[in-house]
């Protein structure tokens, strides 16, 4: 009898297709448009796609609301005239609480790591259209992650069935 601990799940498959399919979208956009942060839409992209196939649609829509959360109130932070460090720790505490009121406390941590993305900045550069970037850059690779584990839905009961 096989040892299924050496076997590959159809969950396993399938997530590392969409990340791949992700990951070759995100990769594709960045090399297109090199003048944007675009390696932040890959990450977010990878941040969204959830590995178990039962739960991927419902936790794929809740880090896509997390990851909107963090990014908005990271723009939202970076408006404060108030040193990064402070600003950083005020939005953390304001996108755990807008989880909290939404019910999306085990997905708190993407909106954390989706407001640093925003919030961090390069001393010398602080300009207001790179928190703005990379909120567009976040939000496009939630968008993309959502359409790749949609899009890849019909796979599940085709590996499922195998």
């Amino acid at each position: 009898m096989a040892d299924t601990k050496y076997m590959l799940s159809a969950d396993v498959v399938l997530y590392a297709i969409r990340c791949t399919v992700g990951f070759f979208i995100g990769y594709a956009l960045y090399l297109t448009f090199p003048q944007y942060e675009l390696y932040w839409t890959i990450l977010s992209i990878i941040l969204v796609l959830a590995p178990e196939v039962k739960d991927s649609p419902k936790l794929t829509v809740e880090r896509v609301k997390s990851n909107l959360i963090g990014s908005s109130v990271g723009l939202l932070c970076f408006l404060l005239p108030v040193p990064e460090l402070l600003m950083m720790v005020l939005g953390i505490g304001l996108a755990i609480l807008i989880c909290r009121f939404f019910n999306l406390m085990n997905v708190a941590r993407t909106a954390v790591v989706a407001l640093i993305i925003v919030v961090l900045h390069e001393q010398e550069t602080k300009s207001y259209w790179s928190a703005v970037e990379r909120f567009v850059s976040v939000t496009l690779g939630c968008l993309i992650g959502l359409g790749v584990s949609v899009s890849t839905a019909f796979l599940a009961g085709q590996l499922k069935k195998n």
